[in-house]
């Protein structure tokens, strides 16, 4: 007579995490029972990877991150899916059962994968995954003057006079206390009017 075991499989999966969280709760105590307790400043301190930690954490972040976060994300989960796949599909019963459960479920990966690859292969080509730099290209304008001289009169060197800005524009509607000092310069606003056509 054959004795049928009480626990199922997903019982010992169950006694297997919490076997784990146990294990950990209890590294945990004894380190809090062992460890020394002698705060300083420096151990209280943020730890940035080495760095020495300084300014506000409110700092701004590059959002292409988030972009390689992602991609990590999506082969990470294809994985996650693959190993499931090939621990059950790989059973020697199942192919045995039927000579054609192994080719079916090894397309059926080939399409899942194919997909994610489809979509890698778009978003690489759209250029999502390159971390975005300024390109340099040469302006263009439908000007019939050429290059050579604009390149000219941007390299010219021209002289400039000093300028003294120690008198106060008059404002309309504001009263003057005292002369104004005259310096040479106007004292007026000018105003603009557009031509009429």
């Amino acid at each position: 007579m054959d004795e049928t075991s009480q626990l199922s499989e997903f019982g010992k999966v169950f006694i297997y995490l919490i076997m784990g969280v146990l294990f950990v709760l209890f590294t945990f105590f004894i380190g809090k029972l062992v460890a020394p307790k002698k705060p300083n400043p420096e151990k209280l301190s943020s730890y940035e990877c080495g760095e020495e930690a300084q300014g506000n954490s409110w700092i701004q972040f590059n959002s292409r991150f988030y972009v390689i976060a992602l991609v990590f994300l999506l082969f990470d989960v294809e994985l996650v899916f693959i190993f499931p796949w090939a621990t059950v599909f790989s059973r020697q019963e199942l192919i045995n059962a039927d000579p054609y459960w192994g080719w079916l479920s090894l397309i059926e990966m080939f399409i899942f994968v194919g997909i994610l690859l489809i979509g890698l292969v778009y978003v690489w080509k759209k250029g999502d995954l390159n971390w975005i730099r300024p390109e340099q290209f040469l302006p263009t304008s439908p000007s019939k003057i050429p290059f050579s001289a604009y390149k000219a009169l941007n390299n010219e060197t021209y002289q400039t006079k000093s300028f003294n800005n120690d008198f106060e524009i008059p404002i309309p509607g504001k009263v003057l206390t005292e002369a104004p000092v005259s310096s040479g310069k106007p004292g007026f606003i000018p105003k603009f009017k557009r031509p009429t056509i």
